[in-house]
């Protein structure tokens, strides 16, 4: 069995200074067949998915994992970002820097926000990627009109403020331990402000409307019943993909986080096999 190997976490300087928290899975060269970076979601933290790092580590590929500015260890008001694109700025850095190590691109992994500014940098083509996994992505955000219109008036007034996200825990898995886990980390946050709404609301109409220039391998991992993010977004998505290039999977029963789900069984085993059957074999031909 592949051992899972940390290397000791570090850190990155984002354009800015801003000091980016980062935790390397290396697998020895022999065994490894690729490399993985991945993005995690509004408020939580690249820990949470060691688990995943180690599905990943067993399918022969090393693993990056980072927390967004304002997010885990990075630094940053929490929940809060500068203005421009710096969660795709960010990226690219994160994502250059592992990719010297190795003799092809990274795959790159993203769950909820972190599909959606997944999505949005292999839409614009930022670095050259072997292939993209979203998980659950936030391509249709759940805001409505008087959501707006609070946005429309913290942007005028206080564009830094982060507020609750209202965020339900209840609804991130179906397994009451997840929540109850959540809720007691330490690194966890429920806060976003109006510049970080407005940009995920960005990237996502980016998104919309770029779609069908994706040109790497893609899969996208949904939560039918998701109630944090709208699952019509990803269908959406879906359907202006260039045919042939990507595979969907829409997990009617499960919540939001997927791989936290009480049974994982086929969540797992679709991502496996679309790395072993497609992504890992098509650069193997």
């Amino acid at each position: 069995m592949t051992q899972l190997v940390a290397l000791k976490s570090h850190q990155l300087s984002a354009a800015d200074g801003t000091r980016l928290f980062v935790t390397d899975y290396l697998l020895p060269a022999s065994q490894a067949r690729g490399s993985v970076v991945l993005m995690h979601g509004l408020g939580e933290h690249g820990g949470r998915y060691r688990h995943l790092a180690g599905f990943f580590n067993e399918c022969g590929l090393s693993v990056r994992c980072y927390d967004h500015r304002g997010h885990g260890r990075s630094q940053g008001k929490r929940g809060d970002v500068i203005n421009g694109n710096p969660m795709l700025q960010d990226a690219e850095i994160i994502i250059d820097d592992f990719a010297a190590r190795f003799a092809q691109p990274p795959f790159l992994f993203g769950h909820s926000m972190g599909g959606l500014f997944a999505a949005h940098f292999a839409l614009a083509h930022k670095s050259p990627l072997r292939g993209l996994i979203l998980s659950s992505p936030a391509l249709a955000l759940r805001v409505s009109s008087l959501d707006l219109k609070m946005l429309a008036v913290l942007e005028k007034l206080a564009p830094t403020l982060a507020v609750p996200s209202g965020l339900k825990t209840a609804f991130l898995s179906h397994d009451a331990k997840i929540a109850a886990a959540y809720k007691a980390d330490p690194l966890v946050h429920g806060r976003i402000s109006a510049r970080l709404l407005r940009s995920m609301l960005f990237s996502a109409e980016y998104c919309a409307l770029h779609a069908a220039a994706l040109a790497i391998p893609t899969l996208m991992l949904v939560a039918g019943d998701d109630r944090l993010v709208d699952p019509a977004g990803s269908r959406r998505f879906f359907a202006k993909l260039p045919p042939g290039l990507a595979q969907m999977h829409v997990y009617d029963a499960m919540y939001h986080e997927i791989f936290n789900e009480v049974d994982t069984t086929r969540p797992f085993a679709d991502l496996k096999g679309w790395l072993e059957h497609t992504a890992l074999a098509r650069q193997q031909r």
